[in-house]
This record gives structure tokens, C-alpha cells and sequence, in this order.
């Protein structure tokens, strides 16, 4: 029994009155679908209500235009830098991993690096743009394994990191302004415009995807999408959205926003106002249904907890189950914390995109 004191004190907490009003089991567009027709309807309603939260009809856009800045020969693949346009004062780079023994126009995978020093930690070179040839820290250089495989992989420097983090050089640090976090910054700078880091992305993401429509090289049908950590949340909204994407990898992101997202201290780049009214995260993977989706998680993962990852892949196969795919939810539980296993990732991207036609819709 709780002590009216105990139940004072909580109450004094801002944010005990918060988790009482998060109830996604009532949310508007929560997933209630039974059968296949119904659920089409709510993918149609849902995606486009979602895509106008995340404030994706907000964003400028600009013609997906590219400036080749150099090509390497790294022996079996070819790694080229591009810059491309998102908006018309948005410049993206972007690093297009070629592997060199592949004939005819070649699947391709979007690979999105999480928190750390950008890009560059996923294509083999280390944040002062030195080559490695070894896997380091927990991204493992994953853009250039899923290349290893056969495929043509579009890395880009997400918002908010590398070459892409605010100059803050204006601020006065002797009368005591302190040098804020890029992400933190621009998630309030977009807060307050109605829109959300998580909106910048996925625009950012999806006009990748129409500059990689425009080469001849690349299979525009069969294009797959991974990511780990915040470009696991990438990879999961960014699929959620856009039908392009045929099957995805989310590596260290998949689990609940109540034990996740909500349950510590997360970055401010993770967080949508107002995404509450979509339900749970089991919520939205109905609009990535019937598409298969591979979820990795470490077993000692300390920021998305395993046993919340479990819970929200079997509300995810009952999501599936609906659409008559509840095999296409597949999983990789590995022993280790925040980290990209690989373990199965490469065969999945491999199974699902070497597929054509119909057998990818």
C-alpha cells in the first residue's frame, strides 16, 4: 500500500502526472486493424498523417542534384564522396560504396550511422579521414560489410553529425554562454518550427533515394535500408514512410518508447511532439507490414533493454500476422551490448533484395 506521503512526493514530479496521460493503448492512431483490407486503409490514413507530425510537408525540397568530390579504389569496391541537395539551402554528404565484381544494376542498401563522429565511422576511415581496413568501435564499419556482400550502399552524413554539426563559433563563451549540442540545438530550433530532427532525416533519407533513382548502375526496386542506434530510428521511421524501401535491418533502436526512448535519458534528436497520438512503437511497425524487417539487440544492451526488444517484437508479429507475414519479422539476439551484430543482417539484405518483381511487394 502506498503512503500518502510516498504518493505526495510522486506526485511533486512532473512527471508522474506525464505517464499517467501516456496511454497508447487509446491513441488515435494506434494499430486495431483484424483483417488485411482494414489495415490498408490505416497504412494510407496513418502514413500520411505521420509524415505531416514529423513535418516532412513543412521541409523544403530540392531538385536531387550531386557533385562527385572524389573516388577511391579500395581494391574490390569503390568508395565515391557526393554531396547532394535536400533543400535549397541544404547540402548532404554522401558516400556511394561500389563493389567492383558486380554485374547489371545493382540493389542497394541505405546505410545510417548512429551517434559518434558521422559517417565516416561506417565506410573504413577514422574521424581525422585516415583509412582503416579493421572494423572499429560499435558500428564495426558496417556500410563496407553490407557492400562485401553485393551490394551498392548509399551512406550519408546524417543531420546534426560531422561535416554537418553546427558552427557555434558566434557564442560568447567568456560571459558565460556555453557551447550547446547540435542535435539538442536543432531539435529545439525545429520543435519550434513545428517539425522534428527525426522529420530532417527522414526528408534527407527519402531525397537520397530520388538522387539514387537517377543512376543507371543501381536496381531502384530493390532497394533495402539499415541502420543502428539513431540511424536505426532512422531506418525504422524512414520505412515507415516511404514504400521504396523493401526490407530494413534496425539495429539497437526497436523496443518500446515507454522502456526506451522515455524510460532515461535519450538524446534530443529521438523525440517527436506529439507522436504519442500513433500508439507504440508496435504501432507504427504496422505501416512497415508486410515488408520484412530483421530487429538486432544485444542482450546487454543498456539503452533499448532486451526484454522490452522481445515484448515489442511479439506485438510486432501479431501486427504481421494481419497481413498474413508474421514470418517476415525476423531477429537477430546476440550476446553483447550497443552494437551492430551482422550476424544474420548481410544473408537477410541478401534473401530479401535479390528478389524481384512481385516477389518484393
Amino acid at each position: 500500500m502506498t503512503s500518502a506521503g510516498s504518493r505526495n512526493t510522486a506526485c511533486l514530479q512532473p512527471a508522474t502526472g506525464l505517464w499517467t496521460m501516456y496511454r497508447p493503448e487509446d491513441a488515435r492512431y494506434a494499430f486495431r486493424a483484424t483483417e488485411a483490407d482494414q489495415a490498408s486503409l490505416w497504412q494510407a490514413e496513418t502514413r500520411e498523417t505521420l509524415a505531416d507530425r514529423l513535418g516532412l510537408s513543412t521541409i523544403p525540397s530540392a531538385p536531387p542534384e550531386a557533385t562527385v568530390l572524389e573516388d577511391v579504389d579500395k581494391g574490390d569496391y569503390t568508395r565515391r564522396k557526393l554531396q547532394i541537395w535536400t533543400g535549397p539551402d541544404t547540402l548532404m554528404p554522401v558516400y556511394l560504396l561500389l563493389p567492383k565484381a558486380a554485374d547489371g544494376p545493382l540493389p542497394v542498401v541505405l546505410a545510417l550511422h548512429g551517434h559518434g563522429y558521422g559517417v565516416k565511422d561506417i565506410v573504413g576511415l577514422r574521424e581525422d579521414g585516415s583509412e582503416r581496413d579493421t572494423p572499429e568501435g560499435y558500428q564495426k564499419d558496417f556500410a563496407v560489410s553490407i557492400c562485401k556482400a553485393g551490394f551498392a550502399v548509399a551512406a550519408p552524413e546524417l543531420s546534426c553529425f560531422g561535416e554537418r554539426r553546427t558552427d557555434f563559433s558566434h557564442i560568447n563563451t567568456q560571459i558565460g554562454q556555453g557551447i550547446p549540442d547540435t542535435c539538442a540545438h536543432t531539435a529545439m530550433l525545429a520543435f519550434h518550427l513545428g517539425i522534428s530532427v527525426v522529420g530532417l532525416r527522414v526528408h534527407d533519407a527519402m531525397c537520397l533515394l530520388d538522387y539514387l533513382e537517377t543512376l543507371d548502375c543501381l536496381d531502384s526496386d530493390r532497394v533495402g535500408a539499415m541502420g543502428i542506434s539513431g540511424g536505426g530510428m532512422n531506418t525504422f521511421f524512414l520505412t515507415c514512410l516511404d514504400q521504396r524501401i523493401r526490407a530494413c535491418v534496425v539495429s539497437g533502436y526497436y523496443s518500446t518508447f515507454r522502456d526506451s526512448i522515455h524510460g532515461m535519458l535519450h538524446c534530443a534528436c529521438n523525440y517527436v511532439p506529439g507522436l504519442a497520438e500513433f500508439g507504440e512503437m508496435y504501432d507504427l511497425v504496422g505501416l512497415i507490414a508486410p515488408r520484412p524487417m530483421l530487429v538486432e539487440a544485444g542482450s546487454r544492451d543498456p539503452i533499448f533493454p532486451i526484454g522490452a526488444v522481445r515484448k515489442s517484437v511479439a506485438r510486432a508479429r501479431s501486427v504481421y500476422d494481419v497481413f498474413g507475414a508474421r514470418k517476415s519479422v525476423q531477429t537477430d539476439y546476440f550476446e553483447g551490448d550497443h552494437q551492430i551484430s551482422g550476424r544474420k543482417a548481410w544473408k537477410f539484405l541478401c534473401d530479401q533484395l535479390n528478389k524481384t518483381g512481385d516477389a518484393l511487394r
